[in-house]
């Protein structure tokens, strides 16, 4: 059986600063997750077992740190294997901790029944955050808002700030705030697709402040600002699927070069007859 995330939320309030960031990637720690696998009974064949980073699985688990971060191009894995990863924990697929559960669409894939989750320990609270889906979260939240005669809320808008009152990357941030508290399981996709450069550091800034009160993370991205996380434990999703150091990774010196020669890369890119990108 997979273990389940129960609970209730708490919120993390503490000093804000900003960390120091470190060039050295750790493993795994003292977390929550310790490891995820396929089970030996799981497919071989079809999508998304066919995926080179799932199918490593049978051979070679994960093993998870404080923080956990996931990179690769599109279609590398990363959205799908992360999404297992959360249902398998119990976590709502389309965003929303085990309490808080709604289905727009069932596209979710039954990866997360042949994954093998080992836990350090169980956590009492986790949620999934996933950018692609927050409005639709968002909306369930904001129609839940029964109340009974003396006015007091009954349905779960009551719990939760206006999540549409403020822009998206403002909400995104917001809801993280109210949701992610101490000595909880965190997993996002692409969380960065809601928050500018400034916001993406203020996410940084709250997970080492999480971390420090006995939180875990699991994230899949592709802003080399999340990946340089402090001590994250990060994972290549490509051809298979590879723990890496923030400094080897693709994208990160893929952006190096476009930021140290943009005009290089764009007249590549836009000329006529254009060659492969340098």
């Amino acid at each position: 059986m997979v273990d389940s995330v129960v609970g209730t939320a708490r919120r993390a309030d503490g000093e804000e600063r900003v960390p120091v960031c470190s060039p050295v990637v750790t493993r795994a720690r003292s977390g929550f997750l310790r490891s995820v696998s396929l089970r030996k009974d799981a497919p071989d064949v079809g999508y998304p077992y066919d995926l080179a980073a799932v199918a490593e699985l049978h051979a070679e688990p994960i093993l998870f740190g404080d923080v956990t971060v996931l990179v690769g191009p599109n279609g590398s894995g990363k959205s799908t294997l992360i999404e297992a990863i959360a249902v398998a924990a119990g976590l709502n697929a389309e965003g929303g901790s085990s309490n808080l559960r709604f289905t727009t669409m069932s596209t979710h894939t039954e990866l997360s029944r042949h994954l093998a989750m080992s836990w350090n320990r169980r956590p009492r609270w986790g949620w999934f955050l996933r950018a692609e889906t927050f409005y639709g979260m968002a909306s369930h939240i904001a129609r839940d808002s029964a109340v009974d005669e003396r006015g007091q809320p009954l349905g779960v808008a009551g719990l939760f700030p206006d999540l549409h009152a403020q822009s998206h990357g403002e909400s995104f941030l917001r809801l993280i705030e109210s949701r992610f508290g101490d000595a909880g399981f965190y997993v996002m996709d692409e969380p960065e697709s809601a928050l500018s450069f400034q916001g993406q550091l203020g996410l940084l800034r709250f997970m080492h402040e999480a971390v420090a009160a006995g939180s875990q993370f699991v994230i899949a991205t592709h802003s080399p600002v999340l990946m340089r996380m402090p001590g994250a434990t990060i994972y290549e999703l490509d051809d298979g699927i590879a723990a890496r150091d923030y400094d080897d990774l693709t994208v990160v010196s893929l952006w190096r070069r476009f930021m140290n020669a943009p005009e290089r890369i764009l007249d590549s890119l836009l000329a006529d007859d254009p060659t492969e990108v340098p």
